[in-house]
Order: C-alpha cells, then structure tokens, then sequence
C-alpha cells in the first residue's frame, strides 16, 4: 500500500504524503485504501490515518486493510484542522524528496492516476494547491471550484440560485461553467474533501488553523495561501469519486457551516462589512427557511443568537 523499501535516493518517482483524517470511518475507509493502488500510482508515497477517537474500530480496520500506514491518534474529537496538524506533527519536518502532501476525506474514491495528476498540477507556475474534478456517488460532476465570498455573492445566489450565478464571477461564490472543469482553472478556493499542497506552499503557511471544528478550514488555508503567493487550481486530469456527507441535511452540520462562514469573514474584515456579509446570509437562510428547508431553519436560529455567534466553534 504504501512505498516501503524504496530508497529515495534513487527512486525519481515523485514523493508525497497522504494524510487522511478519519472519525468513526470504519464503513467507508476500506473503499478508499482499495483505490490507492492505482490512484497514488506513479508517486512514491506514505500513508498517514490520524483517527479522531473514533468508536467503531475505524484504527483497527487501518491496521488491518494498510499495516504500514502510520496511524496517529488524537484521542479525541478534535476536529479536521486539529488532525491534519496531529498527521504532519507526526511525520515531522518535510524533506526535498516529498513534494506534496494530500490531504483526504475516507469516502474519497480517487481514480487510476489521480494522485499524480495532482501533483503534476502543482509544478504551474505559481501553484501551491491543486484539487480533483470530483464525481458523486451517482456519476454527477460536483462543483468544487469556488470565489471569495462576499455579501453579494450571497445574494447573488439567493435569488439567482447558486446554479445561474455562478455563472457570473460578481454574484456567485461557486463557479459553474462546465469549461472551468475541463482546465487548470484558478479559483480562490477549491472544496476540500481532497486536495494536493506543495511542501513549500505548506512551509511558508503553517498550521492549519484548528478554531475551525470543520467547515470552512479549507477556504482559510486557500485564503491565506493566496495571500503568500500560492493559488489553488484544478488539476483536471486528476478524477476521484467523493460519496459526500450530511453536512446539506444534518441541521447542526449546516449551522456549524454557516456560523463557520460568518466567523471566517470576521477575520479579515471589518464591523461594517461583517454586518453586510451576516445579513446576506440570514436573508439567504431565511428565504430557504421559508421554503420548509429545517436545516436553514436552524442557522437562522443561530446567526441571530449572540450566544451562538459568540461561542467557540466545536462539534
């Protein structure tokens, strides 16, 4: 499973890590180890499984099905960005012979050289991360390429749909045009359900940033990766399969993606801004509310809760 007895030194195979972050995967995690064979083929590579306490044998079932994968545990909860810096902890400073590291949900399927796509994707000029064009568990392209987000993107996509307007660059966060997923596309962010990093894109940004449980730690790390120079792009050779989560109907999912947006905003912005951007986004939830949509329901209930704006973001 992964590059072992390889001597470095003379192998001239691209070298990478994969980091996966798993809590209670145990169901989904053998389909992806049984796609690395061929999606890592062309790389020389190693398996990192950082396991968030995770109560159905999900650790059992990585040292069974990938024995030479190194399997970090946090003994908690901890969240996505919390694991993804446990995993590079871990494997310790990077060496010039990794050239990227991967970091990857457990029901990602990637496909016959996806992984190496991936990495080719990041030798562009300029680039510091690369993501897949992704396929749903019925064959569906998922749109994963995304802009900024900003006050009128939201309303963009409250009344256009996020379908039509995304189509035009000033009022939709999500880029729609089928031509954007057939090349090395730059977006200001890309979904993170898999994604490539070079090692000198990971070098000069640091850690992840752990105050985000999960939901939109992958918009900061882009973010800030543009902001030293380093862009996010498509790699559109590299295909892979993501079976997706709850996150769409699961009411405190949506509240804890929404609340995170809000939050992530905060940053970088001030009051007035944040006050336009918070208020696009209760009119947006509001109207889906509207629409019978329960999930929407309880953001609203949260973005106007100071209590819930105020508290630190956790599962």
């Amino acid at each position: 499973m992964t590059s072992v007895g390889v001597d470095p030194e003379t192998d001239q195979r691209p070298g990478a890590v994969l980091v996966v972050v798993t809590w209670n995967s145990a169901d989904v995690l053998p389909g992806l180890v049984e796609s690395l064979e061929l999606g890592m083929a062309g790389l020389r590579w190693r398996l990192v499984v950082a396991d968030n306490d995770s109560a159905d044998g999900t650790p059992e079932v990585v040292r069974t099905l990938a024995p030479d994968a190194l399997l970090v545990q946090t003994g908690r909860n901890a969240g996505y960005s919390a694991a993804i810096n446990a995993a590079l902890a871990a494997i310790g400073p990077l060496d010039e012979q990794t050239d990227a590291v991967f970091v990857c949900n457990p029901d990602i399927r990637m496909k016959p050289g996806c992984g190496a796509a991936l990495v080719r994707g990041l030798k562009a000029a300029g680039t510091g991360i690369t993501a897949p064009v992704l396929y749903d568990g019925r064959g569906r392209m998922i749109r994963t390429l995304r802009r900024e987000p900003n006050p009128l993107r939201l309303l963009g996509e409250m009344v256009l749909g996020a379908s039509r307007s995304g189509r035009f660059a000033p009022f939709g966060e999500q880029v729609t045009d089928p031509a954007a997923y057939r090349r090395p596309t730059q977006a200001d962010w890309a979904a993170g359900s898999l994604m490539a990093l070079s090692r000198e894109c990971l070098q000069a940004c640091g850690p992840w940033d752990e105050s985000f449980f999960l939901y939109s730690e992958e918009t900061e790390y882009a973010l800030r990766a543009g902001t030293r120079g380093f862009a996010t792009r498509l790699a559109p050779d590299a295909i892979a399969v993501h079976l997706e989560g709850e996150a769409t109907v699961s009411p405190k999912l949506w509240t804890l993606l929404t609340l995170n947006r809000v939050r992530l905003y905060r940053r970088t912005h001030r009051a007035p801004a944040v006050a336009a951007f918070w208020g696009a986004l209760l009119l947006r939830e509001s109207s889906r509310a509207v629409l019978g949509r329960s999930s929407s329901r309880a953001a609203v209930r949260a973005l106007v809760s100071p209590a819930r704006m105020r508290e630190k973001p956790g599962p």
